[in-house]
């Protein structure tokens, strides 16, 4: 980092290949009209206990919901992202977006860091030096200079604490269920996005669905299982555990 931190887009289209771009719930609702697939990514954590960050505590208890896990109880953190393993689906030959006037919010934000306690770093981006090199001043010391963008990435967390209760709703009536700890990985689902696109459509009930944390470290497994939590180290069927 830099005290001072110039940026401007170059029109490279990386930013747009390779990336699960999170989506608000009226942006998965868009995503999954205009047929595209959403991946579900969850991570979870014990209040004041494994998984969370002391420092970062007001923000991820914030876009967190409680849900039951064995005898204890868990906070769900739920991520409904553009599913993108390759090209975004919405850019042209020239690498141009085809709904740029109505692109996710993350879009808009990009480079821009959502969470408040990472820091923009260039080499983290896939923007070439140049962008780097031109445009106006972004960021001072820590400060986002863009009031634009500022306003921004406000609605993108407002959305994030807005809609956690929803998303955890929707998983749980889609039996996307089990967990991963945060900071030790997520887990992933693909879900049938027409019986997503119902959920997403009429929001179900809460049904104090049981939660499952999937933990493959056999030690860390049975510290969280002195939580009355229910843990599973079994290879996922219906679900992909991405660990860090």
């Amino acid at each position: 980092m830099t005290d001072s931190l110039r940026f401007a887009c170059t029109g490279c289209g990386k930013c747009c290949t390779g990336h699960h771009v999170p989506l608000t719930l009226d942006e998965a609702r868009h995503w999954a009209a205009d047929a595209g697939q959403v991946v579900v990514l969850i991570e979870a954590f014990v209040t004041d206990g494994p998984g969370m960050p002391l420092e970062q505590r007001e923000h991820v208890m914030r876009r967190s919901h409680p849900v039951r896990c064995g005898a204890g109880e868990v906070r769900a953190a739920v991520t409904f992202a553009a599913f993108n393993p390759g090209r975004c689906r919405n850019l042209d030959d020239n690498d141009l977006c085809t709904i740029y006037d109505r692109r996710p919010l993350v879009c808009r934000i990009y480079p821009v860091e959502i969470n408040p306690h990472i820091p923009l770093r260039p080499a983290s981006k896939d923007c070439p030096p140049q962008a780097w090199q031109q445009g106006p001043e972004l960021i001072h010391g820590t400060q986002l200079l863009d009031t634009g963008l500022q306003a921004l990435v406000h609605a993108s967390r407002q959305a994030d604490r807005n809609d956690i209760a929803a998303k955890v709703r929707i998983c749980q009536a889609l039996g996307m269920t089990t967990s991963a700890l945060k900071g030790n990985g997520f887990t992933a689902y693909l879900p049938d996005m027409g019986a997503f696109a119902a959920a997403l459509a009429q929001l179900p009930e809460d049904g104090g669905a049981a939660w499952t944390l999937h933990v493959e470290d056999q030690a860390l497994g049975a510290s969280l299982q002195e939580y009355g939590l229910h843990i599973t180290r079994e290879p996922p069927l219906y679900y992909a555990f991405i660990g860090f």
